[in-house]
């Protein structure tokens, strides 16, 4: 029933994060994907050190490689590899992983803002590449994880207008608090739960740049739609063809509310089969061309 755009493992779990376990083995994932309809799922690996201990494109290659059938793999890079400069070399890398079979990039999660250099170097290499690449956006720089950006995401707008053969999937709560007007900038960090009372940023840069897609998945693409359902619907219908589900699994007890709420609005008749099928599988087969 579906393709999740959006989980993570690791072939040990690591270190634990506040006493749990951070991570869940390929295994414990593929329990908690097979029970809610998930057919295939894109593993991303995390390699900035702003998450967690940075995670090879490599590991992600061989778990793929033990389950073909289930697990789609992306690679990652960051913009600070190799020389940490603006000029890297960094396009031998990914076409080295596009042999391996990949077939995008991220979650890229740097603390640096769109328009650093060494990010612009990235986009420009990975446009080059033709994948396409998963990002999380970060509402401040320092003690978090993400690409910087401020209020109304301009700096998102610039490099989508500057890099418009690069398909960008656009992920977190930075990112999707913008669906609608924002009441207090302080929204950005969090999950709004106010009614969207006008439309924000987001839908205008679907309209406007067609190499923007959405990535539902978290606790922010769900809270995004959950908000506000009437709004919702409209939503999914415009950009029914950019939009791809997912759930950001990390740990095994990670929640998936985003199923049931899509299964709710098709069986309840509020968005068509054809705009469900799209977002549970549809897109993401035509995008990483599956």
């Amino acid at each position: 029933m579906f393709i999740d755009i959006h989980v993570h493992a690791r072939s040990l779990p690591g270190p634990t994060r506040g006493g749990k376990q951070a991570f869940a083995t390929p295994e414990q994932l593929l329990g908690r994907l097979e029970p809610i309809g998930v057919e295939r799922a894109v593993l991303l690996p995390l390699i900035s050190p702003e998450v967690y201990e940075p995670q090879s494109s490599q590991e992600i290659v061989e778990i793929c490689r033990l389950y073909p059938d289930r697990f789609i793999p992306f690679c990652n890079v960051d913009p600070r590899a190799i020389t940490n400069s603006s000029d890297a070399p960094l396009g031998h890398i990914l076409d080295f992983y596009r042999d391996q079979g990949c077939k995008g990039i991220g979650e890229v999660t740097a603390n640096l803002p769109f328009s650093d250099p060494m990010v612009r170097n990235l986009f420009h290499h990975v446009e080059r590449a033709g994948f396409p690449l998963t990002f999380h956006v970060a509402a401040q720089i320092g003690g978090t994880y993400g690409l910087y950006d401020g209020p109304g995401l301009p700096q998102l707008e610039q490099s989508l207008a500057d890099f418009p053969k690069l398909n960008f999937l656009a992920h977190s709560q930075t990112f999707w608090a913008e669906i609608g007007r924002l009441r207090e900038q302080g929204d950005r960090y969090g999950y709004p739960r106010y009614r969207i009372d006008a439309e924000g940023v987001v839908p205008r840069l679907f309209r406007q740049y067609p190499n923007l897609y959405g990535d539902l998945s978290a606790g922010s693409g769900c809270n995004a739609l959950k908000r506000d359902p009437e709004y919702a619907v409209k939503f999914l219908e415009e950009f029914q063809d950019r939009l791809l589900f997912g759930t950001d699994i990390c740990a095994p007890d990670t929640p998936t509310p985003l199923v049931d709420f899509l299964i709710e609005l098709r069986d309840g008749g509020r968005i068509s089969g054809e705009v469900f099928e799209k977002v549970a599988r549809g897109n993401a087969i035509r995008l990483l061309d599956l």
